[in-house]
């Protein structure tokens, strides 16, 4: 019997079929497309997953259990990833590992710079590349695991966490929004977009980030990124949006 206990809480022994099993990753990420994409990674892979949509809550996360990774998205509702990578990078005792994601070009230098032990761009939906990111940043050998994994073998989050995505973001795509929230809700746009293959949607996005960064009036990119949004929510679909110039 004293056998069949210790049996049953024993720690979860790693696998080539699921080789992260027996760690924690705390996956710090706002948009729920996303999340559930790193979810159904983790699910396949054997890892237990926790999530912080903010800094803030990432921070409670952090003072209540040590994670054995900790996969920080760097454009946060609160503030940049890079803040956090850098306070856990110095924190003693450290993390085993810590990893940046971002849908952003050029972040990759930053996120390594602030302290980070790899990087994951977004989109990520392939179960290979997940798995030995993880394994690089613990400095443990993936060679085995490369021979194992299909390469094209991919996840598919539920198309509803996109619409999730999308309704919380609109409220915030007003003529009364601060250029701040705007920035924000356009970078986060321009990459829930390009995660779900909506590339009309992700132009959009993109412009009008581009339009706040060099302080040139958004009113009516706004509006029309707005109405984009809109017509997804309503069912209308990638289809109904038109390309920006």
């Amino acid at each position: 019997m004293p056998n069949e206990f210790a049996a049953l809480f024993a720690a979860p022994v790693p696998t080539a079929e699921r080789p992260l099993s027996g760690i924690t990753i705390l996956l710090v990420e706002d948009s729920r497309f996303a999340s559930e994409a790193v979810r159904l990674l983790c699910l396949r892979s054997g890892a237990r997953i926790r999530r912080a949509d903010s800094l803030r809550h990432a921070e409670r996360h952090l003072a209540t259990y040590r994670p054995t990774v900790a996969l920080i998205d760097l454009g946060l509702p609160d503030g940049s990833g890079l803040d956090l990578i850098a306070r856990l990078a110095s924190a003693t005792p450290r993390l085993p590992a810590i990893l940046a994601t971002s849908g952003e070009e050029g972040q990759r230098e930053a996120a390594l710079a602030a302290g980070a032990d790899g990087f994951l761009a977004k989109p990520c939906m392939s179960l290979g590349e997940f798995q030995a990111a993880v394994l690089s940043a613990l400095r443990l050998d993936s060679a085995a695991l490369r021979l194992r994994l299909l390469p094209g073998e991919r996840v598919a989050p539920d198309r509803l966490a996109y619409r999730d995505d999308l309704a919380g973001v609109s409220e915030l795509l007003t003529d009364e929004a601060e250029p701040g929230t705007v920035a924000y809700a356009a970078r986060f746009l321009a990459g829930v977009a390009r995660s779900a293959d909506d590339p009309p949607l992700a132009e959009a996005a993109d412009t009008l980030c581009d339009r706040v960064a060099t302080g040139r009036p958004t009113g009516m990119l706004l509006a029309e990124l707005a109405g984009l949004v809109d017509e997804r929510l309503k069912g209308g679909g990638p289809e109904g949006g038109r390309r920006f110039a």
